[in-house]
């Protein structure tokens, strides 16, 4: 029943076309082929599930960059509005400060105005004046001669007229002088208004005009408060429609989540079936690797029970979870007591596994935690200034604490079958399958010994 069903299951080629049909199992044997084809069959399910799910983490880590992009331009962008408010309140307070401007050259010119009348009017005075010391200066003169005529008798009276003569000549000289100096003023005010005060019909030279400059002002504050306003409605609908692009990517997080849900769970019914082919007794294609798996992880779980009975480390060390990061490193490395012992011991059981099978690319004992003390030699090398090579090559010192590494670390039955992508950095991955057997140390679970290998078809 169980291989009618199986057939049923995977009955057709990869090519879509319809496969020759399983023989009857029979004591005869056909059981050990069937099975055979079954475990190739789920294999090839596994890798596709494997890319499947590899694409959509891919989409996933795109969308999630192009999400936290989009925010950070919303953050922008809402930036760029308070700017623009704050460059709109600036441009208002700027136009009041003109027509305040404005306002007090209207009141300077009224008062030069006044001012230019009231010297008019002094002017006026100072000539009047003048003209009366003129007068007074006549008199004088004429007091004088008559003064001279009358002999003695006139003589005081001559002495007053002389005098009354030299204050007339100098109220004379001073109303001449009140009124060049008036003359002079009057220009200057009268230049000053001419420049500063008249319309602008009337004004010339790029110096000559206040008013002229408050206009160029006024002009370039509207047209600053003008690109702003433009500049804010676009930005508004910049910040509609990146709110509508935001939902949009959310909700397509929403279906990549639901759709690697399903490829996790489409992932762990074909490594299920994997391992259940595996454990029917029936020799597979997994089969070498599997046992070769569990030889090397009793091989690491006996050379560190005869380390702790020599005395080369203790429990405390072997299960210790002080991992310290090792400065500058990327990706993050991690030093930890056992780095020493293992270094020593782990390659004498990891590096024959390599050439032990084919397709092999890594044998390595992982603690708890996902963390690798010492790698394969090939993948041992010391970090350079370049993480894409880095990631590649200097693999160890590392926790590796994804979905497959923390499965095969903490793994306790007999084995364990997945199947994943490697990173490889630099965007580079590589579709494998891994075994994994646990390590244990006087009847401790320790870690898990890690064997992955190449797909065959």
């Amino acid at each position: 029943m169980i291989p009618r069903m199986m057939s049923s299951l995977f009955g057709r080629r990869r090519d879509g076309a319809a496969a020759p049909p399983s023989p009857d199992p029979s004591p005869s044997g056909n059981a050990q082929v069937l099975v055979q084809q079954l475990a190739q069959q789920a294999s090839l399910l596994g890798r596709d599930a494997a890319q499947t799910r590899g694409a959509l983490e891919d989409t996933q880590q795109v969308v999630q960059a192009q999400v936290q992009a989009m925010q950070a331009l919303m953050a922008q962008l809402d930036g760029v509005a308070r700017a623009q408010d704050t460059i709109a309140a600036a441009t208002l307070t700027s136009l009041q400060a003109v027509e305040r401007a404005r306002g007090a050259v209207g009141q300077v010119e009224r008062e030069v105005n006044g001012i230019v009348q009231v010297l008019h009017e002094v002017s006026s005075a100072a000539e009047g004046i003048g003209q009366i010391a003129l007068q007074t200066r006549l008199v004088a003169f004429n007091a004088s001669v008559e003064a001279h005529r009358a002999g003695a008798a006139g003589l005081g009276f001559g002495v007053v007229a002389d005098a009354v003569k030299d204050l007339a000549t100098r109220v004379e000289t001073a109303s001449r002088a009140i009124q060049g100096t008036l003359l002079q003023l009057n220009e200057r005010i009268d230049r000053f208004a001419r420049e500063t005060l008249q319309d602008d019909a009337a004004r010339s030279g790029p110096d000559a005009s206040l008013h002229r400059a408050f206009a160029a002002v006024e002009t370039a504050v509207r047209d600053i408060d003008g690109a702003s306003q433009v500049s804010r409605e676009t930005c508004a609908q910049g910040s509609a429609r990146g709110a509508q692009l935001a939902g949009e990517m959310q909700r397509a997080m929403v279906g990549l989540d639901e759709a690697t849900g399903c490829s996790e769970r489409f992932l762990s019914m074909s490594e299920r079936l994997i391992q259940d082919l595996a454990h029917c007794g029936c020799t597979t294609a997994d089969t070498p690797y599997i046992e070769a798996a569990q030889a090397a992880a009793a091989a690491i779980s006996r050379r560190l029970e005869d380390a702790l009975a020599h005395g080369d480390t203790t429990l405390a060390t072997l299960f210790s979870d002080q991992y310290t990061p090792i400065h500058g490193s990327q990706p993050a490395q991690l030093e930890h007591p056992l780095n020493a012992l293992t270094d020593r011991l782990f390659p004498e059981v990891q590096e024959p596994v390599l050439a032990q099978l084919p397709g092999v690319v890594f044998c390595i004992a992982a603690d708890r935690s996902g963390y690798i003390s010492t790698h394969n030699r090939q993948y041992c090398k010391p970090q350079r200034d370049d993480p894409a090579w880095n990631a590649a090559n200097s693999r160890w010192r590392r926790r590796f604490d994804d979905r497959t590494g923390l499965a095969s670390a903490r793994n306790e039955a007999p084995f364990l079958l997945q199947t994943y992508r490697r990173d490889m950095g630099g965007g580079r991955f590589l579709l494998l399958k891994e075994v994994s057997a646990p390590i244990v140390v006087q009847g401790r679970h320790w870690g898990g010994l890690r064997l992955a290998f190449r797909f065959t078809d």
